[in-house]
């Protein structure tokens, strides 16, 4: 690894864990640098959702003027969808609170379904998710039972490649444009095939330039700091 100037400014890669929200991350290594060096800077450029494992990028002191740069670069994602069931956030965070007969559905339809998606298009964001709404956030609203309306946002996927199909799983490799979430898009994708879908696994490989193999473990990040 080599030497990092965290209180200068570092643009740090790491390969997020299940089960961390993106916060967990940037505290965990708060804390660290603060322990290490007195306060520093520190944010996130993109969430990831706390299923969803692979590349965070984070930035420390002057390097935090680079975030939006960052949150604005093509993602690419792969992962699972689970067709012939639903849940009510659309991953595997809550439990299936629908399913639906998938003996009917054939490769053909899903590699077709699959193609419909590409170029630009409105996405809903999931009720259980981040977005803003009156200053609260999605998810907050969601957990306290109260509808949640929220506005759909001009999205682009790039490619969206079928990598195997073994049901009731669909592996695939997405490159979409900023603000899209995958979530919605396997919640789509079971509608679109009048059945149900949600998103079992996700990791993300890549946020413009920046790559997951170029990334580190929180834990070889902390060694580092300390």
């Amino acid at each position: 690894m080599p030497e990092l100037n965290f209180a200068e400014g570092e643009t740090i890669l790491i390969d997020k864990p299940i089960d961390w929200t993106s916060f967990d991350v940037v505290n965990k290594l708060k804390f660290a640098l603060k322990k290490k060096y007195g306060a520093i800077k520190i944010g996130h450029a993109g969430t990831l959702d706390p299923k969803a494992t692979g590349l965070l990028i984070l930035c420390t002191g002057k390097k935090t003027k680079d975030i939006q740069q960052i949150q604005d670069a093509d993602k690419t994602y792969t992962g699972t969808f689970f067709l012939g069931a639903t849940t009510e956030c659309y991953d595997s965070e809550k439990d299936v609170n629908q399913t639906f007969d998938i003996s009917t559905i054939s490769q053909e339809d899903i590699l077709k379904c699959a193609e419909s998606f590409i170029g630009e298009q409105e996405q809903f964001p999931p009720a259980h998710s981040a977005v803003k709404i009156n200053g609260k956030r999605a998810y907050e609203l969601a957990r306290q039972g109260k509808e949640v309306e929220i506005k759909s946002k001009k999205i682009t996927i790039k490619s969206f490649e079928i990598s195997a199909i073994n049901l009731p799983l669909i592996e695939f490799k997405v490159i979409c444009t900023k603000g899209t979430y995958i979530r919605s898009l396997a919640n789509d994708f079971g509608k679109k095939l009048n059945n149900g879908a949600y998103l079992h696994s996700l990791r993300r490989t890549q946020i413009g330039n920046y790559r997951l193999e170029d990334a580190f473990t929180v834990e070889q990040i902390i060694e580092k700091i300390k």
